[in-house]
C-alpha cells in the first residue's frame, strides 16, 4: 500500500464529450473493485470523478457533494461486502458516484430524467440502495434499524450511516445516535464533513467539528484494533482554515478578508493578515501525548457513547482504505469522521460550492439565440417575489424571518444582508424552526417562516402544536408548493393543502401568479394569526406587479376571471349545463385557456374564478354561482385530490344539499416520478390539454 497521500485530479472545465476511463468501464459491480490494486484505485477515482463531471454535465443535477465523496464511496464499497452490508447514504445529493459502482454507470447520463435515474438512492432501482431518501437526517435511523434486524434475524451484517455535517444539525440525528449507543448497536456512522449542507454550515455542531480539525490531532486505529492519537498535520493549502477561523474564533471581520478561493500562498496570507494571531499549527508529540485526555472529554461523540475515528482527509484514498479494514473489527457505535471538500477537483465548484450544489446541462453545439426580450419584462421566480416582498416589509421593527437552511432557495440572500440581526438560519432543524416562530411570536414579533412545502412536513406537530393550536401569529411562505419537476416525489409540495388546511387557525392563501403572490404574502402577515401562502417553484407568468393599488386582497375572497357570453343569462333554463370553473394556484392559465376554447366550441356557458384562498373559502362567490344555475362545479389544483382545495369545495358543496356535480382536476392517489415539470404536468393532465381532456369528457 503506497505511503503517499493520494492526490485527486483537478479539472476547470467540464468534458463535452465522454472520457476515456479504462478501468471504470472494467467495474460493472463492487465486487469488481476488489479485484484491484490500491494504486488502480486511485486511478480509477480520478476517472470516476472526470466521468461525474461529464455526466451531470449531459443531465444537470446535483454536483459539488458528489464531486466531494468519490473516494470516499470507493473506499466504502472495497472494504464492505455490499450488498449484503448495508450503506445507508443520507439525503442523497451525494450518490452519484455510488450508482455508477453499481450498475448504473451508463444510465447516469439520462439521470432525473422521465424514465431514467431518480435523483436520489430509491429501493426499487436497485438492491445497493438500502434506504429511500431525500429529506435529510434519516440515515442514522434507518441504519440503526437495519442493524437491529440484523441482529434479532441473526445475521452479521455491517450497516454503515453516510451523513454530512449539515444533515447532522437536524435533531432526529441525535435521536438516532442516542439510541444506538443505548442500543448498544454495531453500527457505523460515517461523518462527511464538508462545512456545507447547501449553504455555508453554521452553528454550534459546525464549530465543533472546526475545533476538532483545528487540533491537529486524530484517533487513529492499529492493525489489532486499539485506538491511539496521532498527530495531524493541517497542510497550509487547508482550504478548511477559511472556515475554523470564522467557527473556532469568530473573527467575522477578518473572515470577510480572506479570498473566498484559497491557494498556495495561505499560510503567507494568513500570516499577513494574523500576525501573532495566527491560527495555531499542529500540537508538538510531547505536548500532545500529555494533553490529549484533556483536550478530547468535549468531543461531542465520545461524550454520548461513540467510539470516534478521526479526522481524516476524505480525499486520502489509501487512509481511508485501511480506516475502514480496521474498524470493521470494532463492535458498538463507531463514528468515523472525514473531511472532504464539496466540489472537489472541479475548482470553480471548490472556490463556490454554493452556486456548484446544483447546475443545469450543458447547452448543446447549436447557434447562439439572440434575445432581446427586455430583462425588466421578463417574468420573475417567486422565490424573488418573496424576498423582494420580503425586502419591502424589512423595516417593519416586528418583522422577523426564519429559513431552515434555504436562505439561498427561498430568496432570502438580500434581506439577510440587510437585516443581519432579524434574519435566523437555523440550520437543517424544521421543527426547531418552527417553534422558535411560535416563541418570537409570544415575546411580541411577527415571524415569517420560509420553507419548502416538502420540509414543513417535517415540522407538522409543531404547527399543530406550538402554532395554531394557541393561534400565533406566524406567517409561512411556502416555497415548492406543487410538482418540483427533475427531483421527484420526494421533493415534491403536493400534501400541505390536505395537512394544513384539517387545522384550525389557519388561514391559507394560493396566488395564481407573481402578483397575486406579493399582495397575499401582504394580506397574510397582516392577518393576526397562523397564516400559510403556497407558491411553487420556477418562474411566473410575467405579470407586472403593481405594488401601490387598491385591489382589495381580502381573507377568503375569491375573484371572477372570466364569464362566457350568455352565463348569466335569464333565459336559460336551470337544467340547462353550466360550468364553473374554480381554480387553485397557478393551474388557473392553463384552466383559463382550457375554458375558453370548450365554451367556443361546445356553446357552453362558463365562468372561470381564480380562487385565491383555500382556507377560508369564498362560500358567498359559491352561493351565488349556484343560484346562477351551474350545474357542474370543477376545481383544478396542482395538488392531490383526496383532502386538497377540491375536497373543501366538496365538502361545502354537500352540506348545502347540492344536487349538482363536482369534477376535481388534481393529482391521482399516487407519487408522481420524477421528469421535467412539464412532462408531470401533463401526465397528471394538469396542463392545458389535459384540463380540456376532462372538459371534452362524456357524461360528465
Amino acid at each position: 500500500m503506497p505511503t503517499s497521500v493520494h492526490i485527486p485530479r483537478t479539472f476547470t472545465h467540464l468534458p463535452i464529450s465522454r472520457p476515456t476511463t479504462p478501468l471504470l468501464d472494467k467495474v460493472s459491480l463492487p465486487k469488481d473493485l476488489k479485484t484491484l490494486s490500491t494504486d488502480e484505485l486511485c486511478q480509477l477515482s480520478d476517472e470516476l470523478r472526470e466521468y461525474l463531471l461529464y455526466s451531470v454535465g449531459q443531465s444537470g443535477g446535483h454536483f459539488g457533494a458528489n464531486l466531494g465523496v468519490v473516494e470516499l464511496t470507493v473506499a466504502l464499497h472495497v472494504s464492505y461486502d455490499t450488498p449484503y452490508d448495508k450503506l445507508v447514504w443520507d439525503v442523497g445529493h451525494q450518490a452519484y458516484a455510488h450508482k455508477v459502482l453499481t450498475g448504473r454507470r451508463d444510465e447516469l447520463v439520462r439521470i432525473r430524467a422521465k424514465g431514467g435515474l431518480t435523483a436520489f438512492p430509491e429501493r426499487g432501482e436497485s438492491e445497493y440502495d438500502t434506504f429511500g431518501v431525500g429529506h435529510s437526517s434519516t440515515s442514522i435511523s434507518a441504519g440503526l434499524g437495519m442493524s437491529l434486524a440484523s441482529r434479532i434475524k441473526g445475521e452479521n451484517r455491517k450497516v454503515v450511516a453516510i451523513i454530512g455535517d449539515g444533515a447532522m444539525t437536524g435533531g432526529m440525528a441525535f435521536e438516532a445516535m442516542n439510541d444506538a449507543v443505548q442500543q448498544n448497536a454495531d453500527l457505523t456512522v460515517v461523518l462527511n464533513d464538508n462545512d456545507m449542507s447547501i449553504s455555508q454550515a453554521i452553528g454550534g455542531f459546525s464549530r465543533h467539528l472546526a475545533r476538532l480539525w483545528q487540533r491537529g490531532l486524530a484517533f487513529d486505529i492499529d492493525k489489532h484494533g486499539n485506538i491511539l492519537m496521532i498527530k495531524r498535520e493541517i497542510s497550509p493549502d487547508d482550504r478548511r482554515v477559511r472556515h475554523y477561523i470564522h467557527m473556532a474564533n469568530g473573527a467575522k471581520e477578518t473572515l470577510e478578508k480572506i479570498p473566498a478561493k484559497l491557494g498556495g500562498n495561505l499560510a503567507q496570507n494568513i500570516g499577513n493578515l494574523f500576525g501573532k494571531n495566527a491560527p495555531p499549527m499542529p500540537l508538538s508529540d510531547k505536548i500532545a501525548e500529555k494533553v490529549h485526555d484533556h483536550i478530547f472529554p468535549d468531543n461531542l461523540f465520545k461524550a454520548i457513547g461513540f467510539t470516534y475515528l478521526g479526522p481524516f482527509d476524505g480525499h486520502d484514498l489509501p487512509k481511508l482504505l485501511q480506516v475502514f479494514e480496521r474498524a470493521k473489527q470494532l463492535k458498538g457505535a463507531v463514528l468515523i469522521h472525514v473531511h472532504t471538500v464539496k466540489g472537489k477537483g472541479f475548482l470553480p465548484a471548490e472556490a463556490d460550492p454554493i452556486t456548484y450544489h446544483a447546475i443545469g446541462k450543458l447547452p448543446k453545439n447549436e447557434p447562439p439565440k439572440t434575445d432581446k426580450t427586455d430583462p425588466a419584462s421578463k417574468p420573475q421566480k417567486y422565490s424573488d417575489v418573496f424576498g423582494d416582498w420580503l425586502m419591502d416589509k424589512g423595516q417593519d421593527p416586528h418583522m422577523v424571518a426564519i429559513t431552515p437552511a434555504m436562505s439561498e432557495g427561498s430568496g432570502m440572500v438580500a434581506f439577510a444582508k440587510a437585516y443581519p440581526d432579524k434574519f435566523f438560519d437555523v440550520a437543517i432543524a424544521e421543527q426547531h424552526a418552527v417553534t422558535l416562530a411560535g416563541g418570537m411570536a409570544t415575546g411580541g414579533l411577527k415571524p415569517v417562516v420560509a420553507i419548502y412545502s416538502t420540509f414543513l412536513q417535517r415540522g407538522y406537530d409543531q404547527l399543530i402544536h406550538d402554532i395554531a393550536l394557541q393561534n400565533l401569529d406566524v406567517t409561512f411562505a411556502i416555497d415548492r408548493a406543487g410538482l418540483v419537476g427533475e427531483d421527484g416525489a420526494t421533493h415534491a409540495g403536493v400534501f400541505d393543502l390536505a395537512y394544513l388546511r384539517c387545522v384550525p387557525n389557519v388561514v391559507i392563501a394560493a396566488p395564481s401568479d407573481e402578483h397575486e403572490c406579493y399582495h397575499l404574502l401582504s394580506a397574510c402577515y397582516a392577518y393576526q394569526g397562523t397564516s400559510a401562502i403556497r407558491y411553487p417553484r420556477g418562474v411566473g407568468v410575467g405579470r407586472q406587479i403593481i405594488k401601490d393599488i387598491d385591489e382589495s386582497f381580502a381573507i377568503g375572497r375569491a375573484r371572477v376571471v372570466w364569464q362566457s357570453d350568455g352565463f348569466i343569462a335569464k333565459d336559460k333554463k336551470a337544467s340547462d349545463k353550466k360550468i364553473a370553473m374554480l381554480a387553485f394556484g397557478t393551474r388557473l392559465h392553463d384552466a383559463l385557456s382550457a375554458s375558453q376554447t370548450f365554451a367556443q366550441t361546445t356553446d357552453t356557458p362558463m365562468t372561470v374564478v381564480d380562487m385565491r384562498w383555500v382556507k377560508p373559502l369564498d362560500n358567498e362567490l359559491i352561493d351565488e354561482l349556484i343560484g346562477q344555475g351551474v350545474t357542474h362545479f370543477i376545481t383544478v389544483e396542482e395538488h392531490q385530490r383526496m383532502g386538497g382545495a377540491g375536497s373543501a369545495v366538496g365538502e361545502y358543496l354537500a352540506s348545502v344539499g347540492y344536487g349538482g356535480s363536482l369534477v376535481q382536476i388534481g393529482i391521482d392517489d399516487v407519487f408522481v416520478a420524477h421528469g421535467s415539470h412539464e412532462e408531470q404536468l401533463a401526465q397528471c393532465r394538469l396542463d392545458g390539454t389535459g384540463i380540456l381532456e376532462w372538459l371534452n369528457k362524456p357524461k360528465r
